[in-house]
């Protein structure tokens, strides 16, 4: 499972988030920086779940699941980089991390079958 690029593209957005959310000002610590490190943190449970579940359709809702938790974590990065919050750079970094995951977890739902994916 951890040798699985997926789990170590999620380490490595959660790795550079924690240090970069620690850095938002006191304005939008709790209505930004602790929602991101949520939403990253249920992303890798909902990855992890998904590859240790115990039939397809587990694996499936744990996925599904995951793809929100990336989607709304796409949409919170956007929001701070529209309030200048990350500067593009930083913003350009994160954005390939979630494609690159968003791609990844893709693969994994079609691979077992979820519509859609």
């Amino acid at each position: 499972m951890s040798e699985s690029p997926i789990f170590a593209k999620t380490y490595d957005l959660i790795q550079w988030l924690v240090p970069k959310s620690s850095k938002f000002s006191r304005q939008y610590r709790f209505s930004l920086a602790l929602p991101i490190l949520e939403h990253a943190f249920a992303l890798q449970r909902n990855l992890v779940q998904a590859a240790k579940a115990g039939d397809k359709a587990e694996a499936a809702r744990h996925l599904k699941e995951a793809d929100v938790e990336l989607t709304l974590l796409r949409y919170k990065i956007r929001l701070c980089r529209d309030l200048n919050m990350l500067q593009l750079g930083s913003y350009e970094h994160a954005s390939r991390l979630i494609d690159e995951i968003g791609r990844l977890l893709g693969g994994w739902q079609k691979k077992i079958g979820i519509q859609g994916a």
